[in-house]
């Protein structure tokens, strides 16, 4: 009886569907588990096999959980709005619905393939209305909100309304806008509707502000910090500049300190947390007040080396701070504007980035400095970021290195004073920019203190004068949450005299609706502006175009989307009750849920998706409708597996001719590098013999190419002009798509290679080879289609199986770490299989008998089930393998085929090659799937040594081993030692000096 993959898989795929064999009850008596992959965005590219790798690790442990007698939910869905596919639409004019579908078609045909046990009863799609109806409701729920400091949480906006109507708004301790204005009660309730309206979007948790945005022409749209790399957006590479837009943004900055302290309490690595501690940006130091001279108002900065103010040299904005248009002078105006249009097609992260430029223009005005009432002169720098802190810095070259680099880069010009020294300490060098080790001097009232009491004394003296006080600062900002796009959900939202309004939660969802055009209107709008109708569950209203109409009144909508990161931010729990129709879940299942275990994905995650996550999580809690403060206990992030790229290797040559010229009496090099018409393409190994220098001996290269440079010399030697000659080879890799090579011999298939689209140019290309083939290069990449070093997961489950890719992937190494893809060594992990195989079957069919194991039986089953439940738990899935192999190997050679160590050793490859594990367990008799069969328990008995291997030296040289009982004495040892036919054939006559017994360790024979 043979092991065919092909049958066995389809087969319980097929019974794992009918049967629903992983569904999950909101209502079991058994404890619960949670295992969650992130949320896949399906491509059309489909999966290559680097992304299987973190679903195999999650359900490995989802299938050990359901044998060790835990409700698992694991489930599985698509994030299925998003840029590429409107990208796509645009380009072809095909709806991104359809696009989408057919991509989420292909990756479920994919994942069914490789045999997870997701409950696909509770798939979910952020595109489908029946999903985004509650996304649109939860906004609704953020906007009426705000964060109320004094109970450290989210309330419903009523209570605040209730507080201003009761006290005004002089006592309410809130996160709202800066520089609020504040009303009695008797003021608030003497104000319009409308000023009302406007003083609430100050401190709702979803508002609309003017903010600085990441706006890309060619996409026409807004992008987040992570859609952008090197500048320009990863989605195309088109450029990205800074722009002020109106937009919906979420005060996801009120959560801070509960975003920083709740990484205390969660299973992360240490890497993740920094990443997100970073991203936070936790500083404590003061606000200070600097007042412009010759003009109105001030410039706030935020520091945290106020102890260093009297070090003040100079003043810098953003250049997108408002202050920079009103205190510019004229005679400044042109250079100022200039330096503000280059600095907007920087992205935020190309300016914190580059450390080495430094640039700056001065606007021609002075603050003063609070205690001395000097002047101080106010720059602009692109170092300086307007949405950190109040987007503006106090400069103290003396204590800062980029202050130092930019004082001393514009040295007396435009009115940069000398670098004052406020320590005693040495600046002629670098700044000094240790927080000990110093006293303060220059420092009027502070001379003599350190940093921690100059610290405490400064703040003291600026809130004297009224012109500064102590503060915490969070370098996360408010999360811009408007998008220029079509293919996103649409807002809630409509508008009465430019002042929002939510549409009742009763008419939800808002259907996106259709549109002729995925492009900006002509007049500037967002692609919804194209549209002719929209739809939602009507009662008292309608829509004609964009606008909502109600008793005749009508009212424009909202014509953004939502970002990607909307449907994503929440997603976990709706899984807790996919099919709710009312509520995005119901409490009950959110109860017994409560937030998920285990969550595995990318570490390209780390801030935006996380941080994101974690708010909404934070912010449904405080409103009452999520159990837990995190959304996720433990976090793993798996590496990537990358792929082994192939590579051909065009020859070029370059002929150096020295030229004596009687015209013009010139004397150079000529490159001539002309392969006259055609591409040469060497083979690896002759590449390297070739390259071994730059500029080789004939004698030690290939013949053809021997035979070219001969050539081209002969016809310099006839060039009465050419006075000398010499020539040097390069070679320039081709990447090669792995379809036209023998991916485990390295040969290129020419005749493919020359047919394939890709490489038209190289159809009549010369070919040299090495014992007649074509040996391509081979080099470890990112997988990625770019460089044709994808490896689709299909090809690998129809030739060796699913359960072969699911153990090779596993197999390549510790989960979290990077590892290169080698389709040759998957042989390997396939022969395994087939040896499993064998243990329970021969040609004739089972073998399976209900004989007694030996002790050594036991032992290596115990020892394999305490091994792979440590991995497991431990999260150490390629040593299980490795486990596997050897307990195969060793009850290949005792010829086990022990119904005691067989079941059980079925059920124990089950989360790893769940489909042989399915039918190996149909196989010995047993009705139903192997999926909830008790995990076995080790047995420690099974795993005491009764016996030990001695190895028997004689003057320290091993020359033999025997197999002797633990429980023997010395003397009992030395007796049978001593009797042995190879003692005595080694000691030959001889009696030893001396006999060294370490009992389970050594026998030495001395003399």
């Amino acid at each position: 009886m043979k092991y065919f993959h092909e049958q066995i898989e389809a087969k319980w795929q097929q019974y794992w569907a009918e049967n629903q064999t992983f569904a999950a009850s909101n209502n079991s008596e058994k404890p619960k588990y949670y295992v969650l992959d992130m949320f896949p965005y399906p491509s059309g590219a489909g999966l290559h096999v680097g992304h299987p790798l973190g679903y195999i690790a999650s359900d490995i442990v989802a299938r050990f959980k359901r044998h060790k007698g835990f409700n698992v939910l694991h489930p599985q869905g698509y994030d299925s709005f998003g840029l590429p596919a409107e990208q796509y639409a645009i380009q072809t004019g095909q709806h991104p619905d359809t696009t989408t579908k057919e991509n989420i078609a292909r990756y479920r045909e994919q994942l069914d393939k490789i045999g997870f046990s997701f409950d696909w009863s509770r798939e979910v799609r952020t595109s489908n209305a029946d999903y985004y109806k509650h996304t649109q409701w939860i906004f609704i729920q953020l906007f009426n909100s705000w964060y109320n400091k004094n109970t450290d949480k989210a309330e419903d906006i009523a209570t605040l309304i209730t507080l201003f109507s009761n006290e005004g708004n002089t006592s309410v301790n809130a996160v709202c806008d800066d520089n609020i204005v504040s009303f009695s009660a008797s003021e608030w309730n003497a104000f319009s509707s409308e000023e009302q309206q406007k003083i609430l979007l100050q401190y709702r948790l979803t508002y609309l502000a003017e903010t600085e945005v990441n706006w890309c022409p060619a996409l026409g749209t807004v992008l987040a910090n992570d859609e952008i790399v090197n500048g320009v957006s990863e989605r195309g590479g088109h450029p990205v500049i800074r722009k002020k837009m109106t937009q919906w943004s979420m005060r996801i900055s009120a959560y801070a300190e509960r975003l920083l302290q709740g990484l205390d309490t969660i299973d992360w690595s240490e890497s993740i947390k920094e990443s997100q501690r970073n991203w936070i940006g936790k500083s404590v130091g003061a606000s200070v007040d600097f007042r412009l001279q010759n003009a109105e108002g001030s410039i706030s900065v935020f520091t945290t080396r106020p102890d260093t103010i009297f070090g003040v040299t100079f003043m810098t904005l953003a250049p997108e701070h408002e202050l920079v248009s009103q205190i510019t002078t004229p005679e400044q105006k042109a250079a100022v504007e200039a330096y503000v249009e280059a600095t907007a097609k920087r992205s935020e992260r190309e300016r914190m980035a580059d450390v080495k430029t430094i640039s700056g223009v001065f606007t021609g005005a002075f603050a003063e400095h609070p205690f001395t009432k000097e002047p101080i002169p106010v720059w602009i720098g692109d170092y300086v970021l307007a949405g950190y802190g109040t987007g503006a810095v106090m400069a103290v070259p003396c204590g800062d290195e980029r202050d130092y680099a930019f004082a001393n880069f514009f040295k007396g010009t435009h009115g940069m004073p000398e670098i004052k020294n406020i320590f005693n300490q040495d600046i002629s060098e670098a700044a000094y920019g240790e927080k000990g080790g110093f006293e303060l001097v220059n420092s009027d009232f502070l001379n003599g203190l350190g940093y921690k009491d100059g610290t405490k004394k400064i703040i003291e003296e600026l809130e004297k004068i009224g012109q500064g006080k102590g503060k915490t600062n969070y370098r996360l900002r408010d999360a811009v949450f408007s998008r220029q796009r079509y293919w996103g959900e649409p807002f809630p939202v409509y508008y009465v005299n430019g002042l929002p309004q939510m549409i009742e939660a009763k008419h939800l969802p808002i259907v996106l609706p259709e549109v002729e055009k995925y492009l900006p209107t002509e007049d500037g709008q967002p692609p919804l502006g194209n549209a002719t109708t929209w739809a939602w569950d009507s009662v008292n209203c309608s829509v004609v175009g964009n606008d909502l109409i109600d008793n005749k009144t009508i009212f424009p909508l909202e014509l953004n989307t939502m970002p990607g990161w909307a449907g994503s931010s929440w997603y976990w729990m709706r899984y807790m009750d996919a099919h709710n129709e009312n509520e995005f879940a119901s409490a009950e299942a959110i109860k017994y849920w409560e937030n998920v275990d285990l969550y595995i994905g990318g570490s390209e995650h780390a801030t935006g998706h996380l941080l994101y996550s974690r708010f909404w999580n934070k912010f449904l809690k405080d409103r009452g409708y999520a159990p837990t403060e995190e959304p996720f206990k433990k976090l793993i992030n798996q590496g990537m597996i990358l792929g082994m790229s192939a590579f051909v290797y065009r020859q070029h040559i370059s002929f150096h001719k020295q030229i004596d010229s009687p015209v013009d009496n010139f004397t150079g090099s000529v490159t001539d590098d002309s392969f006259e018409g055609f591409q040469v393409l060497v083979s690896k190994n002759i590449k390297e013999k070739n390259n071994k220098a730059t500029y080789p001996l004939l004698e030690e290269l290939d013949e053809f190419t021997r035979r070219y440079v001969q050539k081209k010399f002969e016809e310099f030697e006839n060039d009465e002009n050419i006075e000398a000659y010499g020539y040097s080879i390069s070679y320039h890799p081709i990447h090669v798509d792995l379809a036209v090579i023998n991916d485990i011999t390295n040969e290129l298939d020419i005749e493919a290679f020359k047919n394939h689209p890709l490489y038209s140019d190289y159809k009549d290309a010369e070919f040299i080879l090495e014992d007649g083939k074509y040996i391509v290069g081979r080099e470890v990449e990112k997988m990625s289609k770019s460089k044709y070093n994808v490896v689709n997961p299909d090809d690998i489950c129809n030739d060796y199986g699913a359960d072969t890719l699911r153990l090779y992937e596993m197999f390549l190494g510790p989960l979290e770490q990077a590892k290169p893809w080698n389709t040759a060594g998957i042989t390997g992990v396939s022969g395994f299989l087939k040896k499993l195989w064998r243990l329970y079957f021969d040609d004739n069919g089972s073998i399976v008998t209900n004989d007694e194991p030996t002790a050594e039986m036991y032992k290596s089953l115990h020892k394999t089930i305490k091994k792979v439940t440590e991995d497991i738990e431990n999260f150490s899935f390629n040593t299980s393998v490795s486990q596997f192999m050897i307990c195969v190997n060793e009850l290949a050679t005792m010829k086990c085929n022990s119904r005691k160590i067989l079941e059980p050793l079925a059920i124990l490859v089950s989360p790893y090659a769940p489909h042989i594990a399915e039918e190996l367990w149909s196989q010995l008799g047993h009705e139903g799937s192997v999926s909830t069969v008790a995990f076995p328990i080790c047995e420690e008995k099974y795993l005491v040594e009764s016996e030990k291997e001695y190895p028997v030296s004689f003057n320290g040289k091993m020359r033999f081993t025997i197999k002797l009982p633990l429980d023997l004495t010395v003397p009992q040892i030395q007796e049978i030692v001593m009797a042995d036919e190879r003692t005595i054939k080694q000691l030959d006559g001889r009696i030893p000096n001396k006999v060294i017994i370490v009992p389970g360790k050594v026998i030495n024979l001395v003399g």
